[in-house]
């Protein structure tokens, strides 16, 4: 029993060890992005869903925290506020799926095609999401769920979603070295680690044990990789599915879409597996409890059937273009730690991240840490 559980465990140090540097550096991107865009004006800034509404969603999104809990509490807040629902779901979609620290992840473990994948399915679901959201969603729908959005249930993470610390007057790079740029930066830095560490560690933790203790062919077979064409249309229907019962949401899905892709899911079907962090069944409650049980049972069958449409789109049009790759070579069970760049790499950025660690505790970050899981310190009406 030790040696099986011994194996899964190294792979899983293993597969943290190879991505370390890149969380820390996408962390702190992030975190110097939301130092100096500020939460406060989203609302205002997405009346309605037209598409210069949709694009500052998705902009603002991707500039926001890859926390997916965060991101629905957010998403509920703006809403809330007066924002447009199609505009705070594809605010919602981007700030999970758009982020700078996913698609370093995703080159560095599985491959550079993934992330550019991710930022041209991530668009293209936006637009599709909110052309059914056009032809299908009714404003009693919406109505209804606005009175249950005020009636203001707690969800997770809402004191995160709720925080804004940017820094305002003079140009972006003067805001970023300024003092007040660089104590947001280290709070932003340090709360989106500690909003995602359980979803990276429970990832790193079921990839490891699926790349340790099932057989290569038992994944062939469900994923139908004998049939190439059968893979192809099966992989996006089934790659949300998995998402759906593994609980794992936010960039902790993507070691687990490394398995997946070595064991044999097409191309299209990892692009909407790892969409699919926002229809997990712990954030679906939280849609339940924030909207009521028909819009959440309307977000699950919209996103679900979005997802499934642009991974295969983006199977389709990559594999045109040639940039499916050939080769099924994820870092898993390859991942090792020995001394070479990554170690090297490693290194340097956690000493980056214990100068951002210690600003955050020399200027009131532990205190603010404490309340980030609850709700907002001031009302959000």
């Amino acid at each position: 029993m030790l040696a099986p559980i011994g194996h899964a465990l190294g792979l899983a140090f293993a597969m943290f060890w190879e991505i370390l540097w890149a969380l820390i550096l996408g962390f702190a991107l992030s975190g110097a992005v939301q130092a100096v865009v500020s939460k406060s004006e989203m609302s205002r800034l997405l009346p309605d869903d037209s598409p210069r509404s949709l694009c500052l969603a998705g902009g603002l999104g991707a500039a926001s925290s890859s926390c997916s809990y965060a991101a629905v509490a957010l998403a509920r807040s703006i809403f809330r506020k007066g924002a447009d629902f199609t505009a705070a779901m594809a605010f919602q979609f981007a700030s999970t799926n758009l982020v700078i620290e996913l698609g370093i992840i995703l080159a560095v473990l599985v491959g550079w095609q993934f992330t550019v994948a991710e930022f041209v399915g991530g668009p293209l679901m936006i637009v599709l999401l909110a052309l059914v959201f056009r032809a299908t969603l009714r404003p009693r729908l919406v109505t209804a769920a606005r009175r249950q959005a005020e009636r203001g249930v707690a969800g997770r993470m809402e004191g995160h979603a709720g925080m804004d610390m940017a820094v305002a007057g003079g140009s972006l790079w003067s805001r970023l070295r300024s003092a007040e740029g660089f104590t947001a930066t280290s709070h932003y830095f340090v709360m989106d680690w500690a909003s995602v560490w359980v979803d990276v560690a429970i990832g790193l933790l079921v990839a490891g044990a699926l790349a340790a203790w099932v057989p290569e062919g038992f994944w062939q077979g469900f994923f139908l990789s004998g049939h190439p064409l059968a893979a192809k249309l099966w992989g996006p229907l089934v790659g949300p599915l998995v998402a759906v019962v593994s609980f794992v949401c936010s960039i902790g899905n993507v070691p687990l879409a490394a398995v997946l892709w070595n064991g044999g899911i097409s191309f299209g079907g990892v692009v909407a597996f790892i969409f699919a962090d926002l229809i997990v069944l712990p954030v679906l409650d939280i849609y339940r409890r924030y909207y009521g049980w028909r819009m959440a049972a309307f977000l699950l069958a919209t996103f679900y059937a979005t997802m499934v449409a642009a991974g295969l789109v983006v199977e389709l049009v990559f594999g045109a273009v040639g940039l499916v790759p050939g080769e099924r070579a994820a870092k898993v069970l390859e991942a090792s730690v020995t001394w070479n760049y990554t170690t090297i790499l490693n290194l340097v950025f956690l000493a980056v991240a214990a100068v951002l660690l210690v600003r955050f505790a020399r200027t009131g970050g532990p205190a603010m840490l404490r309340t980030m899981g609850g709700p907002p310190a001031r009302s959000e009406q």
